[in-house]
């Protein structure tokens, strides 16, 4: 290993909820009379959690988002949690790769609940042990500040210096290089169109991986 510790982001990354829920919100804003490509809700919502994205929706529908477009989301909450979500292609395999009690970490923008419960799912719920981390409930300020990042590392007891951050969103990506970790800037999820790569080298990550074989020759 090259790292002395590695740190997911999670969805976009270990499962495909990014694109799941960015096709919903892009079809429940247009039903609501926002009209809403899913381009345009990829560029304006990937990546954006907690407060951030209530702001984020306020912005885009100009004032106060309709009950409606809560209730519509909570559902769909609801049904995915039930049902569960595709892992990332080839993300299981990598995460099973890891080197028995290789320190590893979750920091997402999701709360632990959601993590877990999708991490059950795709047959990884003792995969990261206790060490699942949500920038709602473990810190005060979520991505883009790194705060997140540096709460995970000190966790897993390794220098942020010496852990790798794989990452999809431009969003996440900037605390990810903020907080001084290797990043690997992944493009690998169904959500990560044409020029996906490109956006995160603008943010300043390490490398870029297309896929998962790509992250390990970057990391074994």
């Amino acid at each position: 290993m090259r790292f002395d510790g590695i740190i997911f982001d999670f969805d976009g990354v270990l499962i495909e909820s990014e694109h799941v829920s960015t096709q919903h919100i892009s079809e429940l804003l247009t039903s609501l009379g926002h009209p809403t490509s899913y381009d345009e809700a990829r560029t304006q919502f990937v990546g954006v959690g907690g407060p951030h994205f209530v702001e984020a929706v306020g912005r885009w529908v100009g004032g106060e988002v309709p009950q409606a477009f809560w209730d519509g989301r909570k559902a769909e909450d609801e049904r995915v949690m039930r049902e569960g979500l595709a892992a990332v292609d080839g993300a299981v395999r990598f995460v099973e790769t890891l080197p028995t009690g290789f320190p590893r970490a979750i920091a997402s923008s999701s709360t632990t609940h959601w993590i877990g419960t999708h991490l059950a799912h795709l047959g990884l719920a003792d995969a990261f042990g206790e060490h699942i981390y949500s920038g709602r409930e473990h810190v005060t300020r979520g991505k883009p500040a790194p705060d997140i990042y540096l709460h995970a590392a000190k966790a897993i007891g390794v220098d942020i210096t010496r852990c790798v951050i794989i990452e999809d969103s431009p969003v996440g990506a900037t605390g990810a290089v903020a907080s001084g970790a290797f990043v690997i800037g992944l493009a690998a999820g169904q959500h990560c169109a044409d020029g996906h790569d490109a956006l995160l080298l603008e943010q300043g990550v390490n490398a870029v991986a297309h896929d998962f074989d790509e992250v390990a020759a970057l990391v074994f």
